[in-house]
């Protein structure tokens, strides 16, 4: 089967994959809790007659195709949605109050999925194997990492990896990525502030925390614009901040939380401890106590680096795809991604699927409320997560 044929098979499977994307989209699920998820996933991949597949980290899948011969191609999807209330103008919205899958997941379900239909269906021709992971949890839990602990790449090794990621800046019909690094290392903290509570009237009998946190969120800007070369990428944010509830009482606690982001995984524990010094120090001198942990429930993630190689080969798929000037070669990004767990482990590649279209409101960014994607951008998406697995079959299989 050329590869020319695959796009054209993807499109005649476009109305199932949508339809599997919307039921999805209907009943969004939060990290660990993908259950519904799950169930689906199952019973399409009993439906496409792949038997026994593998269920681990919880909510996760594992299923292969293939003759078990040569080389071993992994593909992956994440499962899970976010905290978001959608509101975005579609007829499929979230039924699941303050639930959304705002990140695209989702779509990467489904398209996953319409590769493991293509792929069965060209089983007999395959000379090696792929497997699907259905990942869960990627947003803040870690399941890549799960994942991988619990034997994802394992019985048979996995040589190679791939992944895609809905990307709503860039038009649908493109393709992007990069060699060597292409997402950041991100964490979190929380950071708490203690003092004496007291009566706003009199707040020299009161040790402020608020006035403590103020200074000390104005400093953290220091770790980026004089403690981190301006080479190295990098970012501290405070995203929110909760205290008191009273007009005329100074709290006894401030807490805020955040992220921190490098394209340096090895970056991460001196921002982490320069966050950390930075509290102590400005609390301790308002008369105040500062307690830095990471975020409940979050873990930090490394930076996405893909094999330069394998960059090429996913090239090389677009171009049997889309003309040469819609693949293009992309920045590195500081949002953060999971697929990195994998990516420590064996060679592998993570790209960009252009889902933006002005036209029917699909371009708000993710992780908002009003995130949309174009639905025709699934069978390139599908046709790429084909061809990575063949084309890396066939390279394997010659070295």
């Amino acid at each position: 089967m050329e590869f020319t044929d695959l796009l054209g098979l993807a499109e005649s499977h476009q109305a199932w994959i949508v339809d599997i994307r919307r039921r999805l989209h209907q009943m969004p699920e939060l990290k660990y809790r993908e259950i519904q998820t799950k169930r689906l996933v199952l019973e399409t991949l009993s439906g496409l007659g792949i038997s026994e597949p593998l269920e681990l980290a919880e909510t996760g899948v594992v299923a292969t195709i293939g003759n078990g011969n040569g080389a071993c191609i992994a593909l992956r999807a994440d499962m899970d949605a976010l905290p978001i209330q959608e509101t975005a103008d579609i007829d499929f919205r979230s039924r699941v109050p303050g639930v959304m899958h705002a990140c695209g997941h989702d779509c990467h379900t489904a398209m996953l999925l319409g590769a493991a239909k293509i792929l069965k269906s060209i089983e007999d021709r395959i000379d090696g194997t792929v497997k699907l992971l259905f990942q869960p949890a990627e947003e803040g839990g870690a399941g890549g990492d799960r994942m991988v602990r619990e034997g994802a790449l394992a019985n048979p090794r996995v040589d190679r990896i791939f992944g895609l990621h809905v990307w709503p800046t860039l038009p649908t019909g493109m393709i992007a990525g990069r060699a060597e690094t292409l997402l950041a290392a991100t964490g979190s903290f929380r950071l708490v502030v203690r003092g004496l509570g007291g009566h706003a009237a009199f707040p020299h009998l009161a040790h402020d925390p608020i006035i403590a946190m103020s200074h000390i969120i104005a400093a953290l800007q220091s770790v980026v614009a004089r403690e981190t070369d301006p080479l190295h990428p990098t970012v501290v944010s405070v995203t929110a901040v909760q205290g008191g509830s009273a007009y005329n009482v100074i709290p006894g606690e401030v807490v805020a939380i955040g992220t921190i982001r490098s394209l340096q995984t090895a970056e991460l524990p001196r921002i982490r401890e320069s966050i950390r010094r930075i509290a102590e120090g400005i609390a301790s001198g308002l008369r105040c106590e500062a307690i830095l942990d990471q975020h409940p429930g979050d873990a930090d993630y490394p930076a996405t680096v893909n094999t330069p190689r394998c960059w090429e080969t996913a090239r090389a798929v677009a171009a049997e795809f889309i003309p040469e000037d819609r693949i293009r070669e992309m920045s590195p990004v500081m949002g953060g991604e999971d697929f990195a767990f994998y990516l420590e482990q064996v060679e592998g590649c993570f790209v960009a699927l252009g889902t933006r279209n002005d036209a029917i409101g699909a371009n708000h960014f993710v992780h908002t409320p009003m995130f949309k994607v174009d639905e025709n951008a699934f069978p390139l998406g599908t046709a790429m997560h084909v061809g990575f697995a063949l084309r890396s079959l066939r390279e394997l299989a010659t070295v």
